[in-house]
């Protein structure tokens, strides 16, 4: 089977997604988007490889790329290679002692994985079929405006220090401030936690 190669193309969230994101994959020789939804430790990890900004310990994908490198397996891509039910499933493929095998993982972890190891990314013929969203520039031009318009509403609406507080989280990742936004995130999961406490 021959399968398309994507690149990233971005991650985003918003307030209403419940700390989810959406890794966005876009492919190389066309102009599908495959958006998949992760959680927020893998956007994170993914968010901080794209822009090499080294947390002062490792993370966990960081320790599975070391780990590998020292057993010396050489992770070569990885595959999202299904779509069952809304959930996407994903292989790993790697090569050890000059055999080619695969580890099934979920496509967020996969995608941490890759970029850290400069893995090229694939995904099923099928899976970009049923999945994909074909994006020409007119429709990247109305999501950017209708984006746009849902963010002066809420700007405009009065909101609580929390609400606040995930705006600017919102924010920062979006403009890849990667480091305001680890503190926002730490700061929101403390007034969460008094919040719940009173």
């Amino acid at each position: 089977m021959s399968f398309i190669q994507v690149d990233i193309i971005g991650l985003s969230t918003s307030p209403s997604s419940g700390g989810a994101y959406a890794l966005v994959l876009g492919e190389i020789d066309g102009n599908r988007r495959l958006p998949i939804i992760i959680g927020a430790f893998e956007a994170q990890a993914i968010a901080l490889e794209l822009e090499k900004i080294q947390p002062p310990r490792p993370m966990t994908h960081d320790l599975l790329r070391d780990t590998f490198e020292a057993v010396d397996i050489d992770v070569f891509e990885v595959v999202i290679d299904e779509l069952r039910e809304g959930t996407f499933f994903a292989k790993v493929r790697y090569r050890y002692n000059g055999e080619e095998r695969q580890l099934d993982s979920r496509p967020s972890d996969a995608v941490a994985l890759a970029v850290r190891v400069d893995a090229p990314i694939f995904v099923a013929p099928e899976v970009l079929d049923e999945a994909g969203i074909a994006a020409d520039e007119e429709d990247v031009s109305a999501l950017a405006e209708a984006e746009a318009s849902r963010e002066e509403e809420e700007e405009a609406r009065p909101v609580s220090r929390l609400q606040r507080m995930e705006q600017e989280l919102e924010k920062a990742v979006e403009e890849e401030d990667y480091e305001k936004a680890a503190e926002l995130r730490d700061e929101i999961e403390a007034l969460k936690r008094d919040q719940n406490k009173n």
